[in-house]
């Protein structure tokens, strides 16, 4: 018969059935899938806006199957993930414990311990980073807890982008379990032999492992957007789309301009050349308004000694460099995430 496709909203069921796909043990938690796959939501047009809002999005998204004695290390870690990647973007974040709403699923027990997990995640990296946090109260999903992280931008507008959610229900839901660790699986083996049942063969215990779901980016369209206005759309060098652009001084230097390109290139940056050899002061006029991070002006001397006369798009002339020096310096300046 015919197959029948449908397009994915969220990732989290693929990873549970990937978990599920075979008999798993304690020793393999945590497991850590990772997903960048397309995501589709019949969002309504009127809600479309821009990239903010689209239809067709990617999530930098991750599931984390471990043992409710792994949460704390766990979510610490994302946390610390959180803060790299927003420190290299320049901005900054809140963070908010948000716990048990009225209509819950799962037990008290298992709420009350994954969220004093989470509080002692939460206060370890606050002493270690300065960074406060403050509590939701009942503002949890009803699947588990969460934190949810608010990143400002340079305007100091809030957005919700990053997430770390607890989540109790989609193992029950998908019937997730792991061979618990033999002390266990004894302890349970003595306490049937003392109700008198001989064990007829060895009891295998299981239990059920949490999920944790984290984004760090959210949707990665959204967060263009957000850092296309964060940015003011002057690019950090590192993720800047127009790093350089080299500008010849006359058509017979054009050569030389794509030599330098060439070499640009093939060490990883993105390096434009303008040939349209109008005067100069016209050519890298434009090249600041288009926003290219360096301009690189060669004429004969250059063209001569295998250098460059570097400026940047703020107009600071840096004078005269080697193009294995230039290379250098932004392979660093990539490496520094500046």
């Amino acid at each position: 018969g015919a197959q029948e496709f449908a397009l994915k909203p969220m990732n989290c069921p693929g990873h549970c059935l990937m978990f599920k796909h075979r008999k798993r043990s304690y020793r393999e938690l945590p497991m850590r899938l990772c997903d960048f796959g397309v995501l589709h939501r019949n969002e309504l047009s009127g809600a479309l806006t821009g990239l903010t809002r689209v239809r067709r999005f990617q999530q930098d998204d991750a599931h984390i199957f471990c043992m409710v004695s792994q949460i704390k290390a766990e979510v610490a870690g994302v946390l610390d993930m959180i803060a790299t990647v927003y420190g290299f973007l320049g901005m900054s974040f809140a963070l908010k414990l948000s716990t048990r709403p009225e209509n819950f699923l799962g037990e008290v027990e298992v709420w009350d311990k994954a969220e004093a997990l989470m509080t002692e995640a939460l206060n370890e990296y606050s002493g270690v980073s300065g960074h406060a946090w403050s509590l939701n109260p009942g503002d949890g999903a009803f699947y588990g807890p969460k934190i949810d992280v608010q990143v400002f931008d340079a305007l100091k507008r809030p957005h919700q982008c990053a997430t770390v959610q607890l989540d109790f229900v989609q193992p029950m839901r998908f019937d997730l379990k792991y061979q618990a660790p033999a002390s266990l699986t004894a302890a349970a083996e003595g306490a049937a032999a003392e109700e008198g049942g001989a064990p007829e063969k060895k009891a295998e215990l299981f239990e059920r492992p949490v999920m944790i779901h984290r984004a760090v980016l959210g949707s990665v369209e959204r967060m263009i957007a957000i850092l296309t206005e964060h940015f003011a759309g002057k690019w950090p060098f590192f993720l800047s789309p127009r790093q350089v652009q080299v500008v010849p001084v006359s058509k017979i230097y054009i050569d030389y301009a794509l030599e330098v390109q060439k070499k640009l290139n093939g060490a990883g940056f993105f390096c434009d050349v303008d040939t349209s050899c109008r005067t100069l002061n016209k050519m890298v006029r434009e090249s600041q308004l288009a926003q290219y991070n360096y301009i690189l002006v060669v004429g004969a001397t250059e063209a001569e000694a295998g250098t460059a006369n570097v400026r940047t798009r703020d107009n600071e002339v840096h004078g005269t460099k080697s193009i294995d020096d230039l290379i250098a310096e932004f392979t660093q300046m990539a490496a520094d995430h500046k």
